[in-house]
């Protein structure tokens, strides 16, 4: 197994060097809505203030409302109109200013232990890692990956919300 230096250690990243493969080009058109995704942030919409912290390209709002989400969310905070991408905590910070939120009072909810969880926990924020994806593959090593909740899909978000 390739050793990977701790800050850039998930999946995707050790599949690429494992192997000597390229990193794919993002294509939005690519992207697609898990099946229950719809009801689960209906339902979330009701209780909570929604928000995305996403490393994306531009038009994120737009791709959002394509897919029929956008109206369930506050707020959106996506790396290519912020000019910084996760894991840097700046983009954390720039959505609980605009959501005038303290840390404490926010839950991350992420697929990735590096970009989401690890920076989420460092900031302060309840941390739920959704094993759903790619980077439900990933391993739980150093203290700062482990989340407050693990949950296998978005169903199960809603059990622990709701």
């Amino acid at each position: 197994m390739v050793e990977i230096s701790k800050h850039s250690q998930n999946a995707y990243n050790l599949v690429l060097t494992e192997y000597g493969l390229n990193k794919v080009t993002w294509n939005s058109d690519d992207e697609f809505v898990y099946p229950e995704a719809e009801n689960c942030w209906n339902e979330l919409s009701k209780h909570y203030e929604i928000g995305i912290i996403a490393n994306q390209n531009f038009g994120s709002q737009e791709r959002l409302d394509k897919l029929g989400l956008l109206k369930y969310i506050d707020l959106v905070i996506a790396s290519a109109e912020e000019g910084v991408a996760k894991p840097d905590l700046r983009l954390f910070q720039i959505a609980l200013d605009r959501a005038n939120c303290k840390p404490e009072e926010a839950i991350m909810v992420g697929d990735r232990l590096d970009n989401d969880i690890i920076p989420a926990n460092i900031i302060g924020m309840t941390t739920v890692w959704i094993k759903q994806g790619f980077g439900g593959y990933a391993e739980l090593k150093e203290i700062e990956e482990h989340p407050d909740y693990t949950i296998n899909n978005l169903n199960e978000l809603l059990n622990l919300l709701v």
